[in-house]
């Protein structure tokens, strides 16, 4: 009910959502308002959980309609109020829209309302998920944790103050107590510094621990948007990539998580330092501590002037790592292969050259960055120890200089405000490698993404009616159009097969049905809708799609029957695995339907993996299926099998099936023969046997061994 009511007020807004796009949390009996949230966000939808007492609904005359998550479970969306009569309009969510809505007073509805509500409005705006990676987009994210900035800023400021009592009190204590042996004094100071020392203690630990929740919660922030960005491109960019190399790009955005929430953090909490502390230095000496500071300056000048040379060559250095990276992923990924043909020695080859490479730019910016360093060793040393001789030369030239507790209390200062002065020049240093980080992994993520097409979009009832009119399509740098003019229709329930030579546009028709590619000329309609105007997450949830080699996830057979909807049943489960024709082997297996595929689908045979993914895809019962060379590795008998329950599995809907073998295509309704990005004709097997000399040819080609018989 819950499900239902966000859907209800999502359509006010004017979006469509599919309640079947939800995946429940399998420990959750009911959708948490946390979970309906973040749902609510991926679907193109601003959402926020929230409690508000009695008296603040009642005043929500003119909002929107708003979800009221009752406590067992259900919900209600309240369309009015009416603060004058102390009552609320609500709507049950599971009758229509024109249903009328009925009065609740406080009583009725606080027995069973607990006071949680979600709001939903349309995003206008473009928000996090949507923005370029960048700086701007980092800063967005960090400052969405402006509470905990506030706290951790008001503890820092607060450690600065505490860190001047110390030096000041040692001054105390040489000047006064020493000089002139008073204990009493130095029983008062010490029990000053033991209070002073507790808060500092106490607020070290609270800033330590408030700094590590806000860390926390922007490195899961940060991992989370970039894995939904990453899904969120289309299959044809990663078609188009070294998957080792995206991969690279991709963990470049952790160093960038790291320098936020490392080194960028204790940096910045140590300027509040610097800000309290610079001025006691100017107080107790004005000399030393423009020194200090001079110095410190110095050290970031001759960073900020490293800094070019040293970036060029950081960026050199992440290409050839992500180069080794694609190497050694590639080399995993196909490690049968590399073993089967006794490759080690090539791919070693391979990895010692990129290996061999990552260390000759290490070595370039290792020495690049030497000489900064080196040049600023001798102001570092000179603020930590050559500032206390020049104040002892101050102190003995002239009477008027700074005393021995005031020279002692102004090192005991200036170290503490150094090491932030310090720590900025170095800061500077990792910004090379941060900046360049994060230009890698802008590289990728900042492609151009399915995401509008994912979450808005018409979500209409799919039968599975095909029409193309004038549909051209190119791949991007290709020569020449891989579709070129095709037209043809076919009504819903038809099995419809698809032969021609390779790269005669079979496949890529199939592409352009699951929305893969949708830069195309002419009009795609499915039941009469342009295929670019479907939702895609609907369009693919309502397809069945079985490729020629088809990727299983570690995990159980029955979860991976289920992918598509975790929700199902054992039976439904069975019943998919019959149609398909796995129900045989399956039982054979040790564990059933429980047992376990291991990454890469090693411990089951090709056939077996074909006939679970075919299974996969008819277990949500699509109304349009494609099998694109799905019994292509299957052996004769299981092929017949499949062959055989296809016209069960084509029962109430349209299927596209593409084939070299045409003796599994002679049973269906209509076949298109293409040739060369066009449609040469389209007719049942008779009669193209007949008319079309392509598919003849082909035919007669793979059944040469028939016609040679006596």
């Amino acid at each position: 009910m819950r499900l239902r009511a966000v859907l209800a007020v999502a359509r006010f807004h004017g979006l469509e959502l599919d309640i079947h796009d939800f995946v429940a949390d399998p420990a959750e009996a009911t959708p948490s308002p946390a979970s309906l949230v973040a749902w609510l966000d991926g679907q193109g939808a601003v959402a926020r959980a929230m409690r508000i007492s009695w008296r603040d609904l009642v005043k929500m005359s003119n909002s929107p309609p708003i979800v009221l998550l009752l406590r067992d479970g259900g919900a209600a969306v309240m369309v009015n109020t009416q603060p004058a009569q102390n009552v609320v309009w609500l709507r049950d969510p599971l009758k229509d829209d024109t249903a009328p809505a009925v009065p609740v007073d406080q009583l009725r509805l606080q027995r069973l309302w607990g006071g949680e509500i979600v709001l939903i409005k349309r995003r206008r705006d473009e928000s996090e998920a949507d923005a370029p990676i960048g700086l701007a987009w980092l800063a967005r994210m960090v400052l969405r944790e402006r509470r905990s900035l506030r706290d951790i800023g008001i503890a820092s400021l607060t450690l600065s103050v505490l860190q001047i009592f110390p030096p000041l009190i040692v001054m105390q204590v040489i000047d006064r107590v020493v000089s002139y042996r008073s204990m009493s004094t130095l029983v008062s100071i010490s029990g000053l510094l033991v209070i002073i020392s507790f808060y500092e203690v106490l607020l070290g630990y609270g800033r330590r621990e408030l700094s590590m929740v806000l860390t926390t919660r922007i490195d899961a922030r940060i991992s989370l948007h970039v894995f939904a960005r990453l899904l969120a491109l289309p299959l044809d960019y990663f078609e188009r990539q070294q998957a080792g190399n995206v991969l690279g790009r991709i963990m470049a955005i952790y160093k960038v998580r790291d320098f936020l929430t490392g080194r960028l953090m204790s940096t910045v909490l140590d300027l509040f330092t610097l800000v309290v502390l610079l001025p006691f230095l100017f107080v107790l000496s004005p000399a030393l501590a423009w020194m200090t500071l001079a110095a410190a300056s110095l050290i970031g000048l001759i960073v900020v002037v490293a800094m070019k040379p040293v970036s060029r060559m950081t960026v050199a250095q992440l290409g050839a790592e992500r180069a080794r990276a694609a190497v050694l992923y590639e080399s995993v990924a196909g490690i049968r292969t590399l073993k089967t043909l006794a490759l080690e020695p090539i791919r070693r080859q391979f990895w010692d050259q990129a290996t061999a490479t990552v260390i000759g730019w290490k070595l370039r910016v290792g020495r690049m960055a030497n000489w900064p360093q080196t040049l600023a060793t001798p102001l570092e040393l000179f603020i930590n120890r050559g500032i206390i001789l020049v104040g002892a030369y101050m102190a003995l030239k002239s009477p008027s200089a700074a005393g021995v507790g005031a020279l002692v209390a102004f090192m005991m200062l200036g170290g503490r405000v150094a090491a932030p002065l310090v720590g900025m020049a170095r800061l500077l240093d990792e910004v090379n490698e941060v900046m360049a980080s994060l230009s890698e992994a802008a590289s990728v993520l900042n492609q151009p993404t399915e995401t509008r097409a994912l979450t808005t979009g018409l979500r209409p009832r799919i039968e599975g009616a095909l029409s193309f009119e004038h549909v051209t399509f190119t791949y991007p740098g290709a020569a020449g159009p891989a579709l070129n003019d095709i037209t043809f229709a076919v009504p819903p329930g038809t099995m419809l097969g698809l032969v021609g030579r390779s790269g005669s546009g079979k496949s890529t028709i199939t592409r352009l049905l699951q929305g893969v590619s949708r830069a195309y000329g002419g009009s795609l309609r499915l039941d009469g809708v342009d295929l670019r105007e479907i939702n895609l997450t609907h369009l693919r949830r309502s397809l069945g799609v079985v490729l020629q080699d088809n990727f299983l996830f570690r995990g159980t057979i029955r979860e991976n029957i289920t992918a598509g909807r975790p929700g199902l049943t054992l039976e439904d489960v069975v019943r998919a695995a019959r149609l398909a024709g796995a129900e045989d082997f399956i039982e054979r297996m040790p564990g059933g339907y429980e047992t376990f595929i291991e990454e890469g689908s090693t411990n089951i045979s090709g056939g077996q993996r074909q006939r679970l993914a075919i299974a996969r895809a008819i277990i949500t019962d699509p109304r349009l299926m494609i099998l694109d060379e799905a019994t292509s590795a299957l052996d004769p008998e299981s092929e017949a099998l499949v062959n055989a329950n296809l016209e069960r599995i084509g029962q109430g809907r349209t299927m596209v099936i593409v084939s070299h073998r045409l003796s599994s295509l002679v049973n269906c309704d209509k076949i298109c023969v293409m040739d060369q990005g066009r449609v040469a004709d389209i007719a049942p097997h008779g009669v193209l046997l007949q008319r079309c000399a392509i598919y003849r040819a082909l035919w007669m080609q793979q059944n040469r061994h028939m016609q040679d018989q006596p």
